[in-house]
């Protein structure tokens, strides 16, 4: 969308402006806050709104926008201050901006109300709008992870038995309905997905206007379940180059339509989780959870990878005396640590990546694994011979031996590392855990064990004459 060089960026919210606002909000100078808010972008209200110091304020800003402006800003805002805003505003003011919403963004909406507020906005909006309140209520009814939680109900249709010219008519009468459409779907009489006509193909098919869209439909359409896990449909998605997809039930009936839009939020929000998993975290904690249930979510994890770290403890101790004679063995233990297991790290999240991704498959375990220890002896070999050279320079007799016992160590570490990095996701996701939960905490803990055994260990053999 081109920029309309009457509209402020977003990059000109600054503090004189929100100043200014502040000021004209004590004032109550409403006609002058209105004027500022109409040459601000939607998003640029959003983040005027999350960037006032009081939440009444911020109410007080909201509940002068009209409300179709209001359903694309509150979209925007942080949770922190929809949420101040909406325990403030009367559920008759809430359903009033829901209704503005497409289907999809007022179900995200509404299912993150407390169920008291949610009630009566949906009681309210049952009155403003039936068709609205059905329609929020089934997508409502599906899981927030499936096809069926993430699709909208505005999608354009056609019967497969009127022409092209009939259709283009039924076209224009929807097209205020839906935001952004690049297919029409085609069905039956029963609303049966028959197949699927780009609008490319309807503008050059006027030609013959009287011809019937079964004639020139695709009738190999690429439909997706309601029930299909959301994970799943943005593979569709990616496999098939998709820009939207139809929705169906049990039955082949079209219910929805799932655009390329909601596919970008599902992979951001797929993405953040897997990356909190694996550092043992949940990825909407900081904005959802209070302190004590932080800490009641992560203590489990903490405190197991912390009694698999007190392994490494006796196993330190069994080698005492090897380090009282030798001091410089405890300056590299946490450097044979430290690398070996960001070497897990990372093969976990190759692999995990690649498990979310289809690109990696279970039943071909040995692919990734094999290219994991290719790829890990290169990169051992040259972290190796780099650490044992710096342990034969700065050991006191210049000694080579332990310079070799560093250079083994770091080697075969980081190749472990490797191997137990590649195999662990793919072991989880077959006893069917989450491989982003369980790979990236017990991945580092092994390692810190492993690599501090194989360190003191080949010490042990290499220096005991020294």
């Amino acid at each position: 969308m081109s920029a309309d060089k009457n509209k402020l960026s977003v990059l000109e919210v600054d503090k004189e402006l929100l100043d200014d606002i502040t000021e004209l909000i004590r004032e109550k100078s409403d006609a002058a806050l209105q004027n500022i808010l109409a040459d601000l972008y939607d998003f640029d209200i959003a983040v005027l709104i999350d960037n006032l110091e009081e939440d009444d304020d911020a109410v007080y800003i909201f509940s002068l926008l009209k409300d179709e402006t209001a359903s694309e800003v509150i979209l925007e805002i942080s949770d922190d201050r929809k949420n101040a805003i909406t325990e403030k505003l009367s559920g008759e003011k809430i359903s009033g901006i829901v209704s503005e919403m497409y289907s999809d963004d007022a179900t995200d909406f509404v299912s993150d109300l407390d169920e008291n507020k949610k009630d009566e906005v949906l009681e309210n909006l049952d009155r403003i709008d039936n068709e609205d309140y059905e329609e929020v209520k089934e997508l409502l009814s599906y899981d927030e992870n499936t096809a069926g939680g993430i699709m909208a109900k505005e999608y354009i249709s056609v019967h497969e038995y009127c022409t092209v010219t009939e259709a283009i008519n039924e076209i224009q009468e929807k097209a205020d309905e839906v935001d952004q459409f690049y297919n029409v779907w085609v069905v039956d009489m029963a609303n049966v997905l028959k197949g699927v006509i780009s609008l490319k193909r309807l503008i050059v098919s006027l030609k013959n206007p009287g011809v019937h869209i079964k004639d020139v439909m695709n009738s190999d359409v690429i439909s997706i379940d309601a029930n299909t896990d959301q994970e799943e449909v943005a593979k569709i998605f990616q496999s098939y180059d998709l820009v939207s997809a139809p929705v169906v039930n049990s039955h082949n009936k079209l219910i929805g339509m799932i655009s390329i839009d909601d596919i970008v939020d599902v992979i951001e929000e797929e993405y953040s989780e897997n990356v909190a998993r694996m550092t043992g975290t949940d990825a909407e904690e900081l904005e959802k959870k209070s302190p004590f249930e932080i800490a009641k979510l992560r203590l489990p994890w903490l405190l197991i990878t912390l009694f698999i770290e007190f392994i490494a403890v006796f196993i330190v101790r069994m080698h005492n005396e090897m380090l009282e004679k030798i001091i410089l063995l405890a300056a590299f233990m946490p450097i044979i640590s430290a690398i070996s297991g960001n070497t897990g790290l990372q093969s976990a999240a190759i692999m995990v990546r690649g498990i979310d991704t289809g690109n990696v498959t279970l039943s071909k375990w040995y692919v990734p694994l094999f290219r994991q220890i290719k790829t890990n002896l290169i990169i051992g070999s040259v972290v190796a011979l780099i650490v044992g050279f710096l342990g034969y320079i700065i050991s006191d007799t210049n000694e080579l031996r332990f310079g070799a016992s560093v250079c083994i160590s770091m080697f075969v570490s980081i190749n472990i590392a490797g191997i137990i990095g590649t195999i662990s996701p793919m072991l989880s996701k077959k006893l069917g855990f989450d491989p982003a939960l369980t790979s990236g905490p017990f991945e580092t803990a092994f390692q810190d064990v492993i690599g501090i055994f194989i360190f003191l260990s080949v010490s042990t053999i290499l220096l005991m004459n020294i």
